[in-house]
């Protein structure tokens, strides 16, 4: 039953899209350099969100048949809640790790903190302002919290908001933590959620509350803890506590309402 649970969870992430069509994008951001992205654009969407999946961050985007396909990432909790977030009357973009960090370790080891990063993230940000004047907002879990918060501090574009989820508080030879950063030159709203029962060792519920503590120059600062959902594997992957598993839904609608009120 296990095997076949998640069999439905791949086989509808990769099939179940929203009334508006997805699109492959490709950049070119530094040299011969291309950044991808899944680009979902509702009619008048009122914010753009940026997702930044965990682990390597490595997607493998492709093209089939004229629609994104994904070779990699596809349990990840905000790549398969991507139509989420566009029903929600935001343009989505789940973002892929540039072409130059497809291999292995992909975004893993500095990636994520450093400067090439920002380029490549702030050329997605130019061209979603480019389809719509509306707010960028940026929503990162897991690993990807790491891109999130280290862009938002450092991005030449304007980021109107910072979402975390299942946030990396403590260090591991992947990268760095939320903590580490300089989160006092965070400015924008931002909001921190976590699951009760969230055992990954580098994302411990607790975690939320620190980073919080930290934002001390934030308009906003909210933490929400989760209950609920199930956990079928492994506890620091995406069909886990640690991923909202059975309560995609409700994560998304508190994250919209938070976007929606600031």
């Amino acid at each position: 039953m296990r095997l076949l649970s998640n069999f439905l969870i791949l086989f509808l992430s990769l099939t179940s899209y929203s009334v508006s069509a997805a699109e492959l994008i490709s950049l070119k951001t530094r040299g011969d350099v291309t950044q991808k992205f899944i680009l979902i654009k509702p009619d008048n969407p009122t914010a753009s969100v940026i997702l930044f999946s965990g682990g390597a961050g490595t997607l493998k985007l492709a093209s089939l048949f004229g629609t994104p396909s994904l070779g990699a990432g596809t349990t990840n909790f905000l790549v398969r809640s991507r139509d989420l977030f566009a029903d929600k009357g935001l343009m989505v973009a789940v973002v892929d790790a540039p072409s130059d960090k497809q291999k292995m370790k992909g975004m893993f080891k500095g990636f994520r903190s450093s400067e090439e990063h920002v380029t490549d993230i702030d050329a997605v940000i130019a061209y979603l302002k480019q389809q719509a004047d509306i707010p960028v907002w940026l929503v990162g879990t897991s690993r990807g919290t790491e891109s999130a918060t280290h862009i938002t501090i450092n991005s030449a574009q304007q980021v109107s908001g910072l979402v975390l989820t299942s946030s990396m508080s403590k260090r591991n030879k992947g990268g760095k933590s939320v903590v580490m950063m300089d989160l006092a030159k965070i400015t924008q709203p931002t909001l921190i959620a976590t699951h009760e029962n969230d055992s990954c060792a580098n994302t411990p519920p607790e975690g939320a509350e620190l980073i919080k503590d930290k934002l001390v120059n934030a308009s906003s600062a909210d933490v929400i803890i989760f209950q609920g959902g199930r956990e079928t594997g492994d506890s620091c992957k995406g069909l886990s506590y640690h991923g909202f598993l059975g309560i995609e839904d409700t994560v998304v609608d508190k994250i919209y309402d938070f976007i929606a009120a600031n």
